[in-house]
Order: structure tokens, then C-alpha cells, then sequence
């Protein structure tokens, strides 16, 4: 088991009884050795609708009550759901989850009273869970009293006062349900801003759906489901709903660093941080300081946190998956938005289809209207962490190794090595190699001048990573 970008992830093999137990007992540890919380406190403990969620989420309840803490079971719900259920009671909490990654992995998020754990706190629960792993750990299963109602009242509210009423009544929004665990909630807002909501692709087997790396399969599905419906948009969620996906009138998908473009400018955000990965246009598309960071939550927070601490104001962030993490309280048309500084789904949804409703043009057009450098992101899935490792290192080695690497798709201008390897070309293009932190997955994300050519540049990437790969 490890940490990775956001979270501790692993196969489900790995992940259920003691394991589980383990990292639940140490993050309790954790809290109260460092004065975050003490013996007899409630902490909150969600889950998202992979089978194998409920059990882990149990074996979770009885290990933080045996390390001395009073958990509280939140049930089926979204990690913004989750996330500020616990914000506002002052409570730690665990998500079960393994976000957009198959259903044979899971994971846990774990949160402090107020907000996500930073990376020092990464590495002190491991610490602690290696050395309680030198013992005895029980894992037994418990149950809690649930929450989940007063869970999902708080944010409804929340997520009522985005828009002002009847925002979205000229748009018929089709909600890709899959097994998202946002899939209700999504339903209900839309319909509660009086969309023509069409309910699509239900499913009770758990559907692994990444909002960044949309699959052939999906987009296939998206595309027949826009032109049968008539649709204006269609909206979805990763498993546990804190990566929001949009797309067109045509089916295509939105990219989610756009969905945070548009979020930042409706909120009209005085600093944005988002990761490296993020389309390079970004600075030149808002009135906003741009700060970019390593990929993962928690080093956007931190930026979010640095800009709070220099007095700055109206402070949000995004990651490229979209999803969208507000440090600062935001005035809208429907009232105050609080501070949510973890990734929401919701947010992003609704500011760019309120958009297409304001200006009366179909979503295509709002995204063209950008000029975005035209990016393109894909992952090698089961690529073998010690294969990624060692092509990252070769590459790092000699300005020799990397020119030669890519020098079928280009010549290199510059590299810049934030978070994995991005290479800018002559030509203004990018190739941008990062093994994934948190499963067993290498990931390319391109830009280029028309779409044609960034789908070229991936896919030739990517088979410079396969024939590396394949001569190890």
C-alpha cells in the first residue's frame, strides 16, 4: 500500500481486512498524537458504490473505534459531500474509494477537521502504520450511526446557492449515471435549476470512468446519447464524484481544465492554482495570478494556502481532471459560497452550463471560443511501476537520452521537470510523461495547434513509452 497524489490506493486483495484496519488505526493515531483531534472524538467515515467499498468502510468503523475515536457512518455519498459534512462539524473523516481506477483496486482519502491531510502527514501515518504493523492488528468489522442525511442536507444547500433559480431552464442536460455515487445529487440539482434532465446508462455493476483520460468506449456512448436525445449537454462524475466530465452538444468531452477555466472567471478569482499539467493558455484567459504546482490536491492546497497566508483573497484552484477546490468565500447570484478546499465535481458543472444558458450558444462554441492550445491526454493502464521508474530515469539521465527519446515526434526546446518530464517542441507543442502516484499507470498529456495533431502527437507518444517498455 502507498500514497499517491490523493490518497492511499492499492488491489482490493491488499486493501481489505488488515490493511485497512492498519492505516484507520494509524491515521487515528495520527490525530491524536499531533493534537488534531482527542480520544472520543467523531469522525466521519463515506464511501462510493464499488463492491467492495462497504466492507473496507466497515473493517475502517471498528479499527477507529478501537483506536479510541467515535466514528460516524456517512454512508454512499460523494467526497465533497464527505469533505464538507466534515468541515462544518469540525470532524476528521475517511473516503472509500478508488476514484476513476477498476474495480478490482480501491482506496482510502483521509481528512483532517479542516480539510485534506498535506504530505507530512502522509508520511507520518505510514510511519505510524509500519510500526504498528510489527504487532498484532484487529480487524474486525463495526457499525456507526449514520449521518448521511444531515451529509447531503448541508451540501444541497450548499449547491443551491450557486445559481440564481431556473438558470438552466432552456437546456436538456443528459446525466451519465453509471455507478458514480454523485449520480443522484446530479439528477436533483439540475432538475431543482429546472433543466430537461434525460437520465442515461444506469448501472448497479461498478463502471471505472476516468474524467481525464475519457475512454473510446465512453465517448462513443456520449456521442449516440447527444444525437438520440437532442441533448444540450451531458454531465458525469467519476466514482466518487469529486472529478466532474462534460460534454458537448456533439457528445465530445469538455476538457476539465476549461471547466476550471470558466469556474475561476464566473467566480471571478483573484488566484489560481492548478498543476503543471493544466492547458499552458490558461494565463493568458483571466484577469487572475496563475500558480502552478505538482499534480494532486494536496499541492494545490498547499498553493491555495500560500496565497491565503500572503493576504490574498478570492483564492481558488483546479486540477486538469476538473475537479475544482474554492479556499476563499465567493459571492454569486444565489448567495455565499463557502470555502471548500477539496476537489468538487458540482461546481464546475454548473458554472459552465449556466454559461451556455447565459449566452445562448451551444457548448462547442463557449470551449472554441478559449483558444486553448488544443491538449489530449491518455494512459498506458498495468504499465508496471518499476517500467515507469526506470524510462523517468533514463530520460533524466542526459539531454541526449530525452532528444533522443522524442526525437521521432520533434525536436526539443525546452523541458521543464515540475512533476515527471514536459517537454516543450520547436514547434510550440508539448509531450508531458508522468507516472501516475497512485496506481500502476503511465500517463501522456499533449498539446498541439488543431486536434488532429495533438491525437498524433499522443498516440506516437505513447508508443515511445511502449517500445521502451517492450526492449526492457
Amino acid at each position: 500500500m502507498k500514497f499517491g497524489t490523493s490518497g492511499l490506493r492499492g488491489l482490493v486483495t491488499d486493501l481489505e481486512g488488515r490493511a485497512s484496519a492498519l492505516y484507520s488505526h494509524a491515521f487515528a493515531k495520527h490525530l491524536i498524537s499531533s493534537g488534531l483531534a482527542k480520544k472520543g472524538d467523531k469522525v466521519l467515515v463515506g464511501r462510493d458504490l464499488r463492491p467492495s467499498s462497504p466492507s473496507i468502510a466497515a473493517t475502517c468503523i471498528g479499527a477507529l473505534r478501537d483506536a479510541g475515536l467515535d466514528p460516524v457512518d456517512c454512508g454512499d455519498v460523494s467526497t465533497p459531500v464527505l469533505a464538507l459534512y466534515g468541515l462544518h462539524i469540525g470532524a476528521p473523516s475517511l473516503m472509500i474509494t478508488g476514484s476513476h481506477i477498476p474495480a478490482d483496486r480501491n482506496g482510502i482519502k483521509f481528512y483532517r477537521a479542516d480539510g485534506e491531510i498535506d504530505k507530512g502527514d502522509e508520511v507520518n501515518i505510514s510511519a505510524i502504520a509500519d510500526e504498528l504493523n510489527k504487532g498484532e492488528v484487529f480487524d474486525t468489522p463495526g457499525e456507526a450511526a449514520s449521518s448521511k442525511d444531515a451529509a447531503l442536507d448541508l451540501f444541497n444547500k450548499r449547491i443551491k446557492s450557486v445559481l440564481a433559480t431556473n438558470a438552466l431552464s432552456a437546456l436538456r442536460i443528459g446525466v451519465y449515471q453509471h455507478s458514480t455515487v454523485a449520480r443522484s445529487i446530479l439528477v436533483d440539482i439540475l432538475r431543482h435549476y429546472s433543466a430537461d434532465v434525460v437520465e442515461l446508462g444506469f448501472s448497479d455493476i461498478f463502471i471505472p470512468v476516468d474524467t481525464e483520460a475519457v475512454s473510446a468506449e465512453t465517448i462513443g456512448l456520449l456521442k449516440g446519447w447527444a444525437g438520440e436525445y437532442r441533448l444540450d449537454a451531458i454531465v458525469s462524475a467519476d466514482g466518487d464524484g469529486d472529478r466532474p466530465l462534460v460534454a458537448d452538444e456533439a457528445g465530445t468531452p469538455l476538457r476539465g481544465d476549461l471547466l476550471g477555466l470558466v469556474t475561476a472567471r464566473a467566480l471571478s478569482a483573484s488566484v489560481v492554482v492548478t498543476p503543471v499539467t493544466s492547458n499552458s493558455g490558461i494565463e493568458a484567459n483571466g484577469p487572475f495570478d496563475v500558480v502552478r504546482t505538482k499534480v494532486g490536491s494536496p499541492f494545490v492546497i498547499a498553493g491555495m494556502q500560500q496565497a491565503l497566508d500572503q493576504g490574498r483573497s478570492a483564492v481558488m484552484g483546479f486540477e486538469a481532471n476538473g475537479g475544482l477546490l474554492t479556499a476563499s468565500a465567493f459571492e454569486l447570484s444565489g448567495g455565499t459560497l463557502s470555502p471548500l478546499p477539496t476537489r468538487d465535481s458540482f461546481l464546475p458543472i454548473l458554472t459552465v452550463l449556466a454559461l451556455a444558458a447565459e449566452q445562448k450558444k451551444p457548448l462547442s462554441s463557449i470551449a472554441a471560443d478559449f483558444r486553448l492550445p488544443i491538449a489530449a491526454a491518455d494512459r498506458l493502464e498495468n504499465f508496471p511501476i518499476e517500467t515507469s521508474s526506470a524510462l523517468m530515469e533514463y530520460l533524466r539521465q542526459s539531454e541526449a537520452n530525452l532528444t533522443g527519446f522524442l526525437s521521432t515526434v520533434g525536436t526539443v526546446r525546452s523541458v521543464t521537470d515540475v512533476d515527471g518530464l514536459r517537454a516543450t517542441l520547436t514547434d510550440g507543442s508539448v509531450v508531458h510523461l508522468r507516472p501516475s502516484g497512485n496506481a500502476p499507470e503511465m500517463r501522456c498529456y499533449v498539446e498541439a495547434d488543431t486536434q488532429d495533431a495533438a491525437e498524433q502527437l499522443l498516440r506516437a507518444s505513447l508508443q515511445l513509452v511502449r517500445q521502451f517498455a517492450d526492449q526492457r
